[in-house]
């Protein structure tokens, strides 16, 4: 029995999951939450109590790793999160593999989860993909002809700093109107909570801001991208205009990337992804306007859901293996 260890360290949760080569079931699967205020070194030791609990008495033949951050994919460091702290210049591939004695491999959420997605998921048989994962940010990945592709530096991809709304709201990047400014899950709670504090007049009816307020007992701190996606579901109107905002985002920031580098299929994962069906038709509808008329191109949810950065994690693992 060959087996691979896969780990995700994302910026809210921490995920790892045991793998016999060349079956689409996890054996053993763990996952955590990041706690409040957590840094590196927090995130470092639960993810070890995970791996050991996984692993009990077996060894894996290679450790596959998705990180939520830029990462250098030749060396394996970790060059920093932008969600949790201390991760600047962390050697991760060669920590593990002192620690396990097998080869270990890195690389960043959105390019292990397109290699996830190809391999296993909404990518099989396609020789070119764009992977975008809309979460807690807005990251993406390539595959082209059948190969993930990092760029000079590692850091192609990075559709969710593509600018879209130039007078738009400052991104964490500090750029303004970033695609991840405008749809990512906590931005999207943000722009919420704003529209609320600042015009509790306005946003007085049932339609708009009421279910939103509801839905956290008015206190606003609790909104998140989840809860401002079901209530749009709802028919909240001021929850469904900061949602439209944000698939609009989505939408331009696609239909550029498409005119750039004509990919076949874009493949979208990631919480906001389940925002429903009225996301989706914005999106694809910005994004077939933002294109050229004479560019084709797909636009599909994701198949292997959260699990993507994992089952890339397996991918990417698999390819230091001989024989295989």
């Amino acid at each position: 029995m060959t087996l691979i260890l896969a780990l995700d360290f994302g910026g809210t949760k921490l995920a790892a999951a045991l793998v016999n080569v060349g079956s689409r079931k996890w054996l053993r699967y763990e996952r955590r939450l990041s706690p409040v205020g957590a840094d590196a070194s927090t995130d470092l030791e639960i993810m070890r109590s995970l791996i050991y609990s996984l692993l009990q008495d077996t060894k894996p033949a290679a450790i596959g790793i998705s990180f939520g951050g830029p990462v250098d994919a030749s060396t394996g460091m970790v060059r920093l999160s932008h969600h949790v702290a201390g991760w600047e210049n962390i050697p991760l591939k060669a920590l593990l593999e002192e620690e396990f004695g097998v080869p270990v491999d890195v690389d960043n959420d959105a390019n292990i989860a397109a290699l996830g997605e190809h391999r296993f998921g909404a990518g099989q048989r396609y020789d070119s993909l764009f992977y975008i994962t809309v979460s807690t940010g807005v990251g993406g990945g390539w595959i082209l002809n059948g190969q993930p592709w990092r760029g000079a530096g590692g850091m192609a991809g990075e559709i969710g700093h593509i600018v879209v709304d130039p007078a738009g709201p400052v991104c964490l990047c500090g750029k303004r109107g970033c695609v991840e400014r405008l749809a990512s899950g906590p931005y999207m709670a943000q722009n919420a909570r704003e529209i609320l504090e600042k015009e509790p007049q306005r946003r007085g009816g049932f339609r708009d801001g009421e279910i939103l307020r509801g839905l956290v007992g008015n206190n606003l701190t609790l909104l998140t991208g989840q809860l401002v996606s079901e209530a749009a579901a709802a028919g909240d109107d001021l929850a469904k205009e900061v949602l439209h905002k944000a698939a609009w985002a989505l939408g331009v920031g696609i239909g550029n990337v498409a005119n750039l580098m004509n990919p076949q299929r874009f493949v979208l994962g990631g919480g906001v992804t389940k925002a429903g069906e009225d996301f989706w038709r914005v999106v694809r509808q910005v994004a077939r306007e933002t294109a050229l008329p004479e560019i084709d191109f797909e636009i599909v949810p994701a198949v292997l859901g959260d699990d993507a950065p994992l089952w890339g994690g397996v991918a990417i693992a698999s390819m230091t293996i001989p024989n295989l």
